[in-house]
């Protein structure tokens, strides 16, 4: 009994400083655990075109460095290989005037054409929070308050949709406002029906989500927001969850990009995405830190 409860407290050490699933929330009925916010307009921290402008921008250098990768694409729509061409030839115009090899296009790794684009980057390592497992740090650079600094990857959910089994275990739910949930877990179960909901949703060579960030090879390097610790008495929130849904004229291939999937196919919504948006200005080295329960009013 007493290893059981010592192998028990260590889970919940890892456990508290993320998202207790939604099932257990409701256990306790109030409002100061759940994100009460009275019109969905107030819990914007930056605008929705802020945010749209910001992932097509980094999408679109994704897009260009990996330029080679997306043959089948460029084939079958022209005006799609003339657009990123003109953009390319940008960049590569660019690339010389930093750069003694001319000879071909240089190909940066993900973390890399998130720094040229927006001036950081990010990646998951040890907690400075004891027993919080892995967490999330500006590793280059200077992210500005206001800006998007990560996305929280996932399938989508509505409320009426299975997720009991999903949940059992899982500190990766995250439940917006009106009741959808995210599932972030990239291991087990989470994981299958993820790849299961991406690889249905393709169309012909288009992915209409990003399954990278369900391993350590990420190709959008936002795509750590569900590692994002909850803050602490020492460690005060930097960073806030912002819902966005994707519009229908998102173009069509940056949608490989969207780390996010609905678990039904037969209905007519647009994507739900979170973003992690600054409350101040982060230097590097410094941990993200989030806090769930902020009551906008």
């Amino acid at each position: 009994p007493a290893a059981m409860l010592r192998a028990l407290r260590r889970r919940w050490d890892v456990y508290k400083y993320r998202f207790v699933p939604w099932l257990a929330l409701n256990l306790r009925r109030k409002r100061r655990t759940l994100r009460y916010v009275p019109e969905s307009s107030q819990d914007k921290i930056i605008s929705d075109e802020d945010v749209f402008e910001t992932l097509l921008q980094i999408f679109k250098a994704l897009f260009i460095n990996d330029f080679s990768r997306q043959a089948h694409i460029l084939a079958l729509f022209p005006e799609i290989k003339c657009k990123y061409l003109e953009l390319l030839t940008v960049e590569q115009k660019r690339s010389k005037v930093n750069s003694c090899d001319h000879q071909s296009q240089h190909v940066f790794s993900p973390e890399e054409v998130l720094f040229n684009t927006l001036g950081f980057s990010i990646t998951r390592d040890r907690s400075s929070l004891v027993s919080a497992g892995t967490g999330v740090f500006v590793t280059k650079g200077f992210v500005p308050k206001g800006m998007v600094v990560s996305m929280y990857p996932g399938t989508v959910y509505r409320k009426h949709e299975p997720i009991f089994f999903q949940s059992l275990g899982n500190p990766f739910i995250f439940r917006c406002i009106d009741g959808v949930l995210i599932d972030g877990n990239d291991k087990g179960l989470s994981r299958s029906v993820y790849r299961s909901c991406s690889r249905r949703d393709q169309l012909g060579p288009f992915q209409m989500s990003d399954e990278s960030w369900l391993t350590a090879a990420l190709q959008n390097p936002l795509a750590v927001g569900q590692y994002v610790n909850n803050c602490s008495h020492e460690k005060a929130a930097n960073v806030c969850y912002q819902e966005f849904d994707v519009p229908g004229y998102f173009p069509v291939e940056l949608k490989q990009y969207l780390p996010n999937i609905v678990y039904s196919h037969d209905i007519e919504s647009h994507p739900r995405c979170v973003v992690l948006v600054t409350l101040r200005d982060i230097k590097q080295g410094e941990e993200l830190f989030s806090n769930y329960y902020t009551v906008v009013s």
